[in-house]
């Protein structure tokens, strides 16, 4: 621990934070070191127990107030690794009026992204594939799943379904799945999505880099070639505090 930091969190200072209860001041100085720079972003706080020792409060003292901070967003807890400073978020928009991959809206925005695959392979159907995507029973489905990210800062969860007929080998997809698609000759034209508000369990949470019960998108896509067959299934899952999806709207003639 630096020495500005013990400072910091001496009782002198703690006193001196404003009114209200311990854990209610414990809270802001340490908003407030992280604030100065005095815990940078990435930074791991000392154990709860030095903290409660430095301050002289309780450990549950100290636990009510990174709790909150962490609801806050400003603090992130990693299993079995500690309590660190959250990287801020940097908000991206997505506009509704185009149908285009991840990787080419992070393109577009200068970004760089990347994907930490979960799982490919090829499975039999589940009775919602088999309906969304208009397989027979002895037609295999590929599913991809697999962890969006840009400019290091996890994004999405994504969980891609396509018919076998149309991508027979799953493995050959590198980044996008559009590209691929796109390779085969059939990269879907259009799409219908439904956009709904979720809150984070456990372990989506944990891949995201969010608080268990923070605000969600839950997004599910069908997308359809020039034909009118569907060719992609996707249930996807965004961070709430780091998507904004506009749609542009125009007045109907009646």
């Amino acid at each position: 621990m630096s020495d500005d930091l013990a400072t910091i969190l001496s009782l002198e200072r703690l006193q001196a934070a404003g009114t209200g209860p311990l854990y209610v001041k414990l809270r802001r100085t340490l908003e407030e070191a992280v604030r100065t720079g005095t815990l940078g972003h990435g930074d791991a706080l000392p154990p709860e127990r030095d903290i409660a020792e430095l301050a002289a409060v309780s450990r549950v003292t100290v636990r009510k107030a990174i709790d909150e901070l962490v609801a806050d967003g400003l603090l992130v807890r990693r299993h079995g690794s500690g309590t660190f400073v959250a990287k801020p978020v940097s908000k991206v928009e997505q506009r509704l009026s185009q149908l285009t991959s991840f990787t080419e809206d992070m393109a577009r925005r200068g970004m760089s992204s990347r994907s930490e695959w979960l799982h490919k392979g090829i499975h039999t159907p589940s009775p919602d594939e088999m309906m969304i995507l208009g397989l027979a029973a002895d037609v295999k489905v590929s599913r991809l799943s697999r962890l969006r990210i840009a400019d290091d800062q996890p994004l999405a969860i994504e969980n891609a379904s396509v018919s076998g007929e149309f991508l027979p080998d799953p493995s050959a997809v590198t980044n996008s799945l559009y590209a691929e698609l796109e390779r085969l000759q059939v990269r879907p034209v259009r799409a219908v999505q439904r956009i709904s508000a979720t809150n984070m369990k456990e372990a989506d949470a944990q891949l995201l880099g969010v608080p268990v019960g923070a605000a969600g998108l839950s997004i599910e896509r069908i997308s359809y070639l020039g034909s009118g067959r569907a060719v992609e299934f996707t249930r996807s899952l965004y961070r709430g505090d780091a998507y904004d999806f506009v749609a542009e709207l125009t007045i109907g003639v009646t």
